[in-house]
């Protein structure tokens, strides 16, 4: 059964705080009834569903209808704009959580609200934390300070220590079709129907990355290319010079969204302390630049990580196909403009040869996080497309 398309507004009864959760009425009801029975809400959820699957955007839908009296409009506003004193919310945009993090977060859960129903405590990226990190939520979350509630986020309860699931309530989210997804996509961007379908498909049904495609003809044509240049791939060398693009066209696209960014920020900071452009840092200010280019040469880290990690991700959809071919399955292909050259390496290798390949993605995907030089694992994973056998 395929999800309906509901705009923003079209959620029943209020459009706030669930206008923007799309795809998910189950999960919406299911939230919508807990919000509303203080019996029932529990003291911490994991919202567990794929990237673009809308955990976040249901998590904050959560978090407001929580904090604020139903009815109270401005005040879920409020949360949904991660503004009210009642909501913590923790989205890291390093590669791992950081442990500090986390425990400034749970001193915070130890607060009563001060002027909401509940206190909130949302962390986005939950699959992110150490096991160390992890254990430092543990505490709170095996004994809830009264009208707190955590709500955690992650792709799968799978991602997180057994000893954290064993003490949240779990909500699975559906994934949606990529015919709804291209409409959804379609009818929020004006992109044509095709665009939009291509888009969708590509993304695997990601609503963000579709997004992306639909309307940045750039990524569109940066996507085929790292395609078509692992296609070529026949031996080492080609295999080291296709890493080294893969990798370069990360890093670009990694700076392209964040040097505007970090500019502004650093701009930001000297404008707060008085000092104008062009003048020269006080040595009582450059510790404050210091932690600030600290914490950007860190989101660059995950920037890139996150960069080459969708390339990987596309690599998987082209793998996922050829094995669909070699088994008879044509329908549900997602890289349907390359049939041709999906069939002919369908024929040219053996299905174990193909599922090598896939295992090594899927490894080379795990160990991205852990501090590996990107280029060697693209290349160690392009080894393996070469030669059919791992490292």
């Amino acid at each position: 059964m395929t999800a309906p398309v509901i705009e923003q507004g079209a959620v029943p009864e209020v459009s706030v705080p669930w206008g923007e959760v799309w795809g998910q009425d189950d999960a919406v009801r299911m939230l919508r009834a807990a919000s509303r029975d203080d019996g029932a809400v529990g003291h911490a959820w994991l919202i567990a569903g794929p990237p673009g699957s809308g955990r976040s955007t249901l998590a904050y839908a959560f978090a407001a209808a929580l904090i604020a009296e139903p009815g109270d409009e401005p005040a879920m506003r409020q949360v949904l704009a991660r503004t009210h004193p009642d909501l913590a919310a923790l989205r890291t945009e390093q590669v791992v959580i950081r442990i500090e993090e986390a425990r400034q977060l749970v001193e915070r859960a130890y607060y009563a609200p001060s002027l909401g129903r509940h206190r909130v405590i949302v962390v986005e990226d939950a699959d992110r934390m150490a096991e160390r990190t992890s254990n430092v939520l543990l505490k709170a979350l095996e004994e809830p300070p009264e009208r707190t509630v955590w709500i955690l986020c992650a792709p799968s309860d799978a991602d997180l220590l057994p000893t954290i699931r064993s003490r949240v309530r779990i909500l699975r989210l559906r994934e949606p079709e990529v015919d709804d997804v291209a409409r959804l996509i379609s009818a929020r961007t004006g992109a044509d129907a095709a665009t939009a379908e291509q888009a969708a498909r590509h993304a695997q049904r990601h609503i963000g990355m579709a997004r992306r495609l639909a309307t940045d003809a750039d990524a569109r044509a940066r996507r085929d290319r790292t395609l078509r240049s692992v296609l070529t791939v026949r031996d080492v060398a080609d295999a080291v010079e296709v890493a080294g693009r893969i990798v370069q066209a990360a890093t670009e696209d990694a700076k392209a969204l964040t040097v505007e960014r970090d500019e502004a920020e650093r701009a930001e900071l000297l404008r707060m302390v008085g000092i104008p452009e062009g003048a020269a840092v006080p040595p009582a200010v450059r510790s404050q630049l210091n932690a600030l280019t600290d914490e950007q040469k860190r989101r660059a880290t995950r920037s890139l990580r996150d960069g080459i990690d969708r390339a990987l991700t596309d690599l998987q959809s082209l793998f996922r196909d050829v094995v669909m071919v070699q088994f008879g399955r044509t329908e549900g292909l997602i890289n349907l403009e390359l049939r041709a050259e999906l069939t002919a390496l369908a024929e040219a290798w053996d299905a174990a040869r193909t599922i090598a390949v896939l295992d090594q993605l899927a490894h080379t995907r795990r160990n991205l996080p852990r501090n590996v030089a990107p280029l060697l694992a693209v290349e160690s994973l392009l080894i393996t497309v070469v030669s059919g056998r791992t490292p």
